[in-house]
């Protein structure tokens, strides 16, 4: 296992002694968060590889610790959260926390935070992006293009289909779903929705909430914003994709396990629906070989967050969560606050 190891007690002329906490943070993370740390921890350990810990590495990292910063794509279980005795905090670098045993953190009295509000216009640019590149084959065409195969203008070379004026369903209207939505009027859509309530910010939109056997029925793309949970895992099943119009398109960006990747591979080839774009998979970072042959999909490996601006502004919070949970401060990102009064 491979460290860089900061022992700061300054920084810049400013008298700033840091507090006598034990930190450790499972990827390299912009400057300015690490910064932050180390100015106001003691002792602030990273893993400084391009590549993801194993949970062994994590567990034995995770030792002594008085706080842990984690990746979206790090199992922290019961046997990570209890490693350390003095551990009062795990603070996720990402909106969703699936990753993270919140039960078990709770019973042994740990905080856990994550990202939400930062990275919704980044995320919904990606899946505009997403939206666009597969339904107008721009992947294809770019590959056509390069692999001098285009011989010039021909009236039914690659064709796709028209996005405005469609239906657009999207699946979980939160913070990112309302801000794909937003995107969705500049192009004339009908937006449609499913939340477990009615959402305010949609209806000022023009959008109307529906059942989700009607966002299966009626959308011409199907664009999916919710957290994995018990309830929504493998939510869009062999059922639902055969629900779908044969025209449709599948678009998501939240977890790869809200759709089942097996039937998903069914849909695509036999042409239940018309394509999907995926920025995420249900066994990442593995995935499914099939999808890798299929021409009507694009791929993408989970870079919905990826912009500078983004990953530093959730680096910068999920730093400021871990640090005020170890002052002792109220952390409004918390997911499981509770665990303070147990």
């Amino acid at each position: 296992m491979s460290f860089c190891r900061s022992l700061i007690s300054g920084v810049s002329g400013v008298n700033m002694w840091p507090m006598d906490w034990n930190i450790f943070v499972t990827r390299r993370i912009p400057p300015a968060a690490l910064e932050l740390l180390r100015r106001q921890a003691g002792r602030v350990d990273v893993f400084d590889e391009e590549f993801p810990m194993d949970h062994a590495q994590l567990v034995a990292a995770a030792r002594d610790r008085d706080g842990i910063m984690v990746m979206g794509n790090d199992r922290v279980d019961a046997a990570v959260l209890a490693a350390s005795p003095r551990l009062k905090a795990v603070s996720n670098y990402s909106v969703g926390y699936d990753n993270i045993d919140v039960a078990e953190a709770t019973r042994r009295k740990i905080i856990v935070t994550n990202t939400p509000g930062v990275l919704s216009e980044a995320v919904a640019d990606l899946t505009w992006a997403l939206l666009l590149a597969a339904v107008r084959h721009v992947v294809v065409a770019d590959r056509f293009v390069r692999s001098g195969q285009w011989k010039g203008w021909a009236p039914t070379q690659l064709l796709g289909a028209d996005v405005a004026g469609k239906t657009l369903g999207i699946v979980g209207a939160g913070r990112i779903g309302a801000a794909v939505a937003r995107r969705a009027t500049g192009f004339s859509m009908k937006i449609i929705y499913t939340a477990r309530q009615d959402k305010p910010d949609m209806r000022a939109l023009g959008a109307t909430r529906v059942s989700f056997g009607e966002i299966l029925r009626q959308s011409d793309f199907i664009c999916v914003h919710v957290p994995l949970t018990s309830e929504t895992r493998h939510l869009f099943d062999e059922t639902a994709f055969r629900k779908m119009k044969p025209t449709a398109w599948f678009i998501n960006v939240a977890r790869g396990a809200v759709h089942d990747e097996a039937a998903l591979v069914r849909a695509l080839r036999e042409h239940w629906i018309a394509g999907a774009g995926l920025d995420v998979y249900e066994n990442e970072p593995r995935v499914a070989p099939d999808l890798l042959e299929l021409p009507n999909v694009v791929l993408l490996p989970h870079i919905g967050s990826a912009t500078v601006e983004t990953r530093e502004r959730m680096a910068l919070m999920a730093a400021e969560n871990l640090l005020a949970i170890l002052r002792g401060d109220k952390c409004q990102n918390a997911v499981n606050p509770c665990a303070i009064s147990i």
